[in-house]
């Protein structure tokens, strides 16, 4: 049995928090000519330099932002951080 934290179970939490925000899955829609168009709102993860983190789609040119400000962390440290952001905002 693995306690490895996966892509699958960190996008599964994004998706929860996309559903519960009510904002887009995906970060991006193709349109009619074929061309894509960012999602505002939209929540997503970004990967680089062997890590990951949580990223927000801010305006419909793409720009985003490192919504946790966790930097590019490890998979676990972002569970914890993307669980801990699920129970504040389903806070009653």
């Amino acid at each position: 049995m693995s306690n490895r934290i996966k892509e699958k179970d960190l996008e599964y939490l994004v998706d929860q928090i996309n559903t519960d925000t009510n904002n887009p899955l995906e970060p991006y829609t193709k349109d009619k000519e074929g061309k894509f168009k960012s999602n505002p709102g939209n929540y997503h993860l970004g990967f680089a330099y062997g890590g990951v983190k949580l990223l927000q789609m801010v305006n419909e040119g793409g720009g985003v932002r490192d919504h946790l400000h966790t930097g590019y962390t490890t998979k676990r440290k972002l569970y914890v951080a993307l669980n801990s952001f699920l129970s504040g905002i389903n806070h009653e």
